[in-house]
């Protein structure tokens, strides 16, 4: 059975990458039943929960990741020094449950899977 792993580096806005891997996500959990959410970079920011899209008229696809219980992806990893080098803090509320990981722990963790996606 292969092991995928999605990247979320981008942020939620100025593209539609975190959009468009939220579509391969799903897509893929039809065929997978080993899925792996990874955010790093500026893809910690996806998690924010309490965002404002339409004040700068985009739409907020950060609901999506809601049902990724119903597809029964539930490993979801976060870098630990993203969030630090953002400003934010480990012990925020984010809109999915994560594990926040340092970065060699993250990188064993993902060399895992034999395929990888990055968003």
């Amino acid at each position: 059975m292969n092991r995928v792993a999605f990247v979320f580096t981008h942020s939620p806005y100025g593209s539609s990458a975190g959009r468009e891997g939220l579509d391969a996500v799903l897509a893929t959990a039809a065929l997978s039943e080993s899925i792996c959410l990874f955010f790093i970079g500026d893809g910690v920011l996806q998690l924010i929960p309490g965002q404002q899209p339409e004040i700068i008229l985009t739409r907020n696809h950060a609901a999506t990741f809601g049902v990724l219980d119903l597809y029964n992806i539930e490993q979801c990893v976060i870098s630990r020094e993203a969030l630090k080098e953002r400003g934010l803090a480990e012990s925020s509320a984010y809109i999915i449950d994560v594990n926040i990981l340092d970065a060699p722990e993250l990188i064993a963790q993902l060399s895992t899977y034999n395929r990888i996606i990055t968003f």
